[in-house]
């Protein structure tokens, strides 16, 4: 069930990321190295801007079988990269976007939301443990700014509540 669950998310907020690279960190002898992989993802509600984030993907007999536990090391970067549309109304701390980064319970999370008293949108990736958290982190912030002769949206007339 926990599977079933885990698995569910990514679907719900985003697509799934798009791979830019990956660079080896530490060779294995006949299994897969360990790596860094580099991904890229679009907000699905808010139209103009990108996120990259850096994730470590083991490698050796674990990994190529897909039963390894990642570490959550993550590191986030997001930009506008064209004319912001905000679609819909947000929560503060709004999933956009979950990776499951262990068989049962580990996963990864980028949430939103934005700081009302600059105009800016707030990004957060953080990977959670069922049982023990996690306190890696990292924050990306992205200015809502004009694109060409296009008024940019208020971020704070679409947050809830």
């Amino acid at each position: 069930m926990a599977l079933c669950i885990q698995g569910t998310g990514a679907a719900l907020s985003a697509e799934d990321p798009d791979l830019i690279f990956k660079k080896s960190t530490v060779w294995k002898f006949l299994t897969p190295d360990h790596k860094l992989a580099t991904y890229a993802i679009d907000d699905p509600i808010v139209e103009g801007v990108a996120c990259h984030f850096t994730v470590p993907e083991k490698g050796g007999v674990s990994g190529w079988l897909g039963v390894a536990e990642e570490v959550s090391d993550i590191s986030l970067a997001c930009r506008q990269v064209g004319p912001v549309t905000i679609k819909e109304n947000f929560e503060q701390g709004e999933e956009m976007f979950r990776q499951r980064r262990s068989l049962l319970f580990k996963k990864m999370q980028i949430v939103r939301g934005c700081d009302t008293k600059r105009n800016v949108l707030v990004y957060l990736i953080y990977s959670d443990k069922l049982i023990e958290g996690s306190p890696k982190n990292s924050t990306s912030t992205v200015p809502i700014m004009p694109w060409g002769d296009e008024t940019p949206p208020k971020c704070e007339e679409f947050v809830k509540g």
